[in-house]
Parts: structure tokens; C-alpha cells; sequence
């Protein structure tokens, strides 16, 4: 049985880490206004951009002169995966979910007999991935030097993507990020961003409406193609960041909680005990008593 001077530290020692769980909470929730704010201002950007492409491509996808960006290499054997985590921890599932989905999808193709390359767009996907796929990770993106994120960093990210496929390093690459909905509800994403998959015309938009494009819609999509790919990552970074702070703030919270059932269940431990050794010494010195 524990003493009393134990179970003091004990309890001195969850306060102490509940005191440091509400801080991080509170930071999570302050950071979170501005990163949800971010995620949702990019939103429309991207939307239209799938618009356009959707309405560009559809008259391009499956001609000879269709940008390789779009029509893609013509083979399936080698995989680039992108996998884009936080640089920190302490966010409950939230690296561990995008993780296990990227881990899923490189098993699958390896079971199939395709090679499998994994881009690693921050430390704690890096640190999951690389226990069983060390081999086949290229690249370690590591982000921590970056207070917020900016187009410039997506776009270096993805002008590297671009780069590989220009080499001829692999056939299709995919992006894996977690998009945010709330502060509970994140959802890994595996989105295909290379060969580009023609997104489906949004809702509201007209589908009779017939454009010229000038100059030609080949010479348009050789530049709408590539920024479209430092987009997404974009987008990807962004969601992943209001993601990780939602993650964040629900999982500071549990702790929180946690860590005050723990100080009330040791505090009524220390009380039984001490009232334990009162009554054992106030029975010796009765006893004592007694015995003269």
C-alpha cells in the first residue's frame, strides 16, 4: 500500500499535468479559429478551380494532344504516395488515422505487385511510417521551421511532385490528408491528384453553357494542371492544420477530465488512508492507556 507521502506526490503530480492539458487545450482552441478560417477560405478558390478544370478537360481527356498531367502515363506500376501529417503530437488519432489509410492503401499495392514510393509532408507520419516502409520513402517534407502555412510551401511541394512525374519516377500519385468538418470529426482523405481525375460539374452550374477559351484549352490546362496539383496540397495542408488543432483541442480536453477523476479518486484514497493511521495511532495510545 502506498504511503501518504506517495500518494501527496501522486496528486501534486496530475495536477500539475492538468494544469499543462487545459493550457494546450485553450492554445488548440484559439489556433483552431484561425486555422478553420483558412481551411473554409480556400474552399470556394478550389471549387471553382474544379469547375473549370471539369469544364476544360472534358473536351480535351482522351485526345493525343491531352497534357500528361491529365491523360497520365498509360501505365499503373509505380505509386507515389503523399502522405501529409502534423509536426506534433498529442492530437489523439489524428496522425495515426492518415497514417493507417496510407499504410492500407501502399499494403494493397504492394500485394498487387506495383512499386510504392511515399512522400513523407511531416514528422509524425514520417516517424509511423517509416517502421514498416522505411525502404520506400523518398522525401521527408519537414514543416516545423513554418509558423503558418503558405501557398509558397504547398507549391514547393508541389513543383517537386511535378519534377518526379517529368522524370518518369512514377505513374499515379496520391495525397492523403485529413479533411475537417468539426472539432470532433475529421476524416482521412486519399484524393488522386496525378493522373488528374475530371471532378464532376458542382451543383449549380450550368451544364448547357458553352465557352472559347483563348489561347486553346491544351495551352491552358499545361498551366491550370500544375497549379492545380500545388492546390490541393494546399488545401491538404490547411484542412490537416484546422484538423490537427480540432484533434487537438477534443483530446486536451479528455486529458483534462481524466487527469480531475484521477485527483478525486487519489484524494479520496489519501483521506481513507490518513484516517486509516489516525484511528490504527489513537487505538495504540488508548491501548497504552489501558495497559498502565
Amino acid at each position: 500500500m502506498p504511503s501518504l507521502k506517495d500518494l501527496r506526490n501522486r496528486i501534486t503530480s496530475v495536477k500539475a499535468t492538468q494544469k499543462i492539458t487545459k493550457a494546450m487545450q485553450m492554445v488548440a482552441a484559439a489556433k483552431l479559429r484561425r486555422a478553420q478560417a483558412s481551411a473554409e477560405a480556400a474552399r470556394p478558390y478550389a471549387l471553382r478551380m474544379n469547375a473549370m478544370l471539369a469544364n476544360i478537360a472534358e473536351s480535351v481527356a482522351g485526345t493525343p494532344s491531352a497534357p500528361a498531367l491529365l491523360a497520365g502515363t498509360g501505365q499503373d506500376k509505380t505509386h507515389l504516395l503523399v502522405v501529409c501529417t502534423a509536426e506534433r503530437g498529442l492530437c489523439g488519432a489524428f496522425n495515426s488515422s492518415i497514417a493507417r489509410l496510407a499504410r492500407d492503401k501502399a499494403n494493397a499495392l504492394i500485394a498487387e505487385g506495383k512499386t510504392v514510393k511515399i512522400v513523407c509532408v511531416g514528422k509524425k507520419g514520417n516517424d509511423l511510417l517509416k517502421r514498416l516502409f522505411a525502404k520506400n520513402i523518398i522525401e521527408f517534407v519537414d514543416l516545423r521551421a513554418v509558423r503558418y502555412i503558405g501557398f509558397e510551401n504547398a507549391d514547393q511541394i508541389g513543383r517537386s511532385i511535378i519534377a518526379r512525374f517529368e522524370a518518369g519516377e512514377f505513374d499515379v500519385c496520391t495525397l492523403f490528408y485529413s479533411r475537417f468538418k468539426s472539432v470532433i470529426q475529421q476524416f482521412p482523405t486519399a484524393l488522386q491528384i496525378v493522373p488528374a481525375i475530371i471532378p464532376e460539374k458542382p451543383e449549380g452550374v450550368v451544364a448547357s453553357a458553352a465557352y472559347e477559351y483563348e489561347p486553346d484549352e491544351v495551352e491552358i490546362l499545361s498551366s491550370l494542371l500544375p497549379r492545380n496539383i500545388s492546390m490541393q496540397v494546399f488545401s491538404a495542408l490547411l484542412e490537416n492544420a484546422a484538423s490537427e488543432q480540432g484533434a487537438r483541442m477534443s483530446a486536451m480536453d479528455s486529458a483534462t477530465r481524466n487527469a480531475g477523476d484521477m485527483i478525486k479518486k487519489q484524494t479520496i484514497k489519501y483521506n481513507r488512508s490518513r484516517q486509516a493511521m489516525i484511528t490504527k495511532e489513537l487505538i495504540e495510545i488508548i491501548s497504552g492507556a489501558e495497559a498502565l
